[in-house]
């Protein structure tokens, strides 16, 4: 594997730990997919450093339970903002 794949799987890693990120916002973070943030996490970081690869999953596998309530609140916010804007009808 070529160092600069290992690096940024360990920064990928780090950055999911310290700051409780999804997939999505750590994708974004690093100009990367989210199937690579996935690869990384799950496959190269487990060769490289098994147990930074558990201490990342499990912060993913935590986001991933909650992804429904966020969605939730964010399908409220969008009606919310909305409700707000909408001209009235008479």
């Amino acid at each position: 594997m070529k160092q600069y794949i290992e690096e940024r799987a360990i920064e990928v890693a780090n950055y999911i730990i310290s700051s409780n990120a999804t997939v999505r916002q750590t994708a974004k973070k690093f100009g990367i997919s989210k199937s690579t943030v996935h690869k990384d996490v799950t496959e190269r970081l487990s060769k490289i450093n098994p147990g930074l690869a558990l201490e990342a999953r499990k912060v993913l596998d935590i986001n991933k339970s909650e992804r429904h309530i966020r969605g939730g609140l964010a399908t409220r916010a969008k009606y919310v903002s909305m409700s707000h804007t909408r001209p009235t009808l008479y």
